[in-house]
């Protein structure tokens, strides 16, 4: 059974690990980032049109002040971002295809676009961003990256793709395998690997199947 290491954040990490045993690979879960909250106040919700979400984690994280944010309208850059407004209590109007700037051109009705955002994120042009959280990088044991040796990495972001090239540095690329979310998070980590594969749409599911592509 091929080992798939995943890189991302929890809660998503164990999800993305439950979805590779289904799909009959052993997950390694060893998580780059910790998503955690930031201090932030709510502007008028008047100002804005709709609020953009582009990560679960903003909901999750937001805190008490998404409260005061609630009447506008979600555009969501994906399913899962959009599951997670809706477990909240949201109203989720536009449902993207996992690509937040194709989310932004969706939501022409909703000019005013407030971002609840990560602190290190992609700025969208004409939208006003607000970090709501950041995710802070863990300290990984150098033996527990040796596991991706002749294993395949799953990479969901570009951000995740660098920081795993760099800390596996030591470790000869020619025996790692990965399965990218996306061909900027593939260009994020750079050349040298055995094999990379993209996924065909921007959400889990399909870098699952990469990563049952990059096995064989």
């Amino acid at each position: 059974m091929t080992r798939a290491l995943v890189l991302r954040p929890e809660p998503g990490n164990a999800r993305t690990c439950a979805a590779l045993v289904a799909a009959g690979m052993a997950p390694v879960a060893l998580p780059l980032f910790a998503a955690v909250p930031l201090g932030w106040s709510p502007p008028d919700p008047a100002d804005f049109d709709a609020l953009l979400l582009t990560s679960a984690q903003a909901v999750r994280l937001a805190g008490a002040g998404l409260a005061r944010l609630a009447r506008l309208p979600v555009v969501a850059v994906g399913a899962a971002t959009a599951a997670a407004a809706r477990a909240a209590g949201l109203d989720v109007a536009i449902v993207g295809n996992g690509d937040a700037a194709a989310a932004v051109a969706q939501a022409a009705a909703y000019p005013r676009l407030l971002h609840l955002a990560g602190r290190e994120h992609v700025a969208q042009p004409g939208v006003v961003a607000l970090p709501v959280y950041a995710s802070e990088p863990i300290m990984v044991a150098p033996d527990a990256l040796a596991a991706a040796l002749d294993a395949v990495v799953l990479l969901h972001s570009a951000r995740a793709a660098q920081h795993f090239a760099t800390l596996a540095e030591p470790l000869p690329r020619a025996r790692i395998r990965l399965a990218a979310l996306s061909h900027a998070v593939a260009a994020a980590a750079g050349a040298g690997w055995a094999k990379v594969v993209i996924a065909d749409r921007r959400e889990d599911a399909a870098l699952v199947r990469a990563a049952l592509a990059a096995h064989d």
